[in-house]
């Protein structure tokens, strides 16, 4: 029961904190998460490191990762021009070079590490500064609503994966990654999802009611790989959680393991689909 309550406060509190920081100004929504990018990148390379026993590293990379945020960041807003984007560059080149100068362990193994995290990361992180900065006449506005749109749909899909699998769930999804999901689960979330989709189309304009439920489809689809991915990740690392900075719930990458693959997925949806 105390852990049920853990649980719960910590959860209200993060979705709160997620919600309030998008909602209440692009500034607070751009300090949030280049600090969440910043402990999701300490948690991947943490467990990499003790995994592959290769000294990796670690500020340097977390600071690579808050730079392409950042500079994704300026660029979306439109106070930068592409070639803010060097800085990231030269951190990558730096990384090589200081690779050459490591005398133990194996060098590829550590590049690749470096070079997996900020491809997993940061920059499913810094995409995210597309969806939440539109370019309307050259004027680049903050627009929230898609953001939010992405967050709410992953709980949602979440919550219902979670009461109808654990209800009714019999068929394995993918077992060797997890076995606990079911496809009834995953129907269940993608429900859930699609309502989400319907509450929104009817409160805000922006999109019609078919590329809002699209949308809600493409968040329940790619949040359940993103999900998996990260428990195949955990799998490999041969740990429960990323983390434990968060009281019952792990560690970052556990609560935005979805948003790193159906952030990208819903940036495309955008563009394409909804004329974003």
């Amino acid at each position: 029961m105390k852990n049920f309550i853990t649980r719960a406060a910590t959860g209200l509190i993060f979705v709160l904190i997620i919600i309030g920081s998008i909602i209440f100004s692009p500034y607070s929504f751009i300090c949030l998460f280049a600090l969440i990018t910043a402990f999701m990148l300490y948690e991947f390379y943490y467990l990499a490191e003790n995994h592959y026993t290769q000294h990796i590293n670690i500020p340097l990379n977390i600071f690579g990762g808050i730079i392409l945020f950042l500079s994704t960041a300026s660029f979306a807003m439109g106070i930068t021009c592409l070639e803010i984007f060097l800085f990231y560059v030269f951190f990558i080149i730096i990384n090589f070079i200081i690779g050459l100068y490591r005398k133990n362990g194996d060098p590829i193994i550590k590049w690749a590490l470096s070079i997996i995290g900020q491809i997993y990361i940061a920059l499913p992180i810094s995409l995210l500064n597309f969806i939440a900065f539109k370019d309307v006449a050259e004027i680049h506005q903050y627009n929230y609503i898609p953001l939010l749109s992405l967050f709410v749909f992953i709980w949602l899909n979440d919550t219902g994966a979670y009461l109808i699998g654990s209800s009714i769930g019999r068929n394995r999804l993918f077992e060797r990654i997890s076995p606990k999901k079911s496809w009834e689960g995953f129907f269940g979330g993608m429900l859930f999802s699609i309502l989400g989709g319907l509450v929104f189309s009817h409160f805000f304009s922006i999109f019609n009611i078919y590329q809002w439920i699209g949308l809600s489809l493409v968040i329940s689809v790619f949040s359940t790989w993103g999900d998996l991915t990260e428990s195949l990740l955990k799998r490999t690392f041969g740990v429960k959680d990323s983390g434990n900075i968060l009281p019952g719930h792990g560690g970052f990458l556990d609560r935005f393991d979805s948003v790193l693959i159906a952030g990208p997925a819903v940036l495309i949806y955008l563009y394409l689909a909804a004329g974003y």
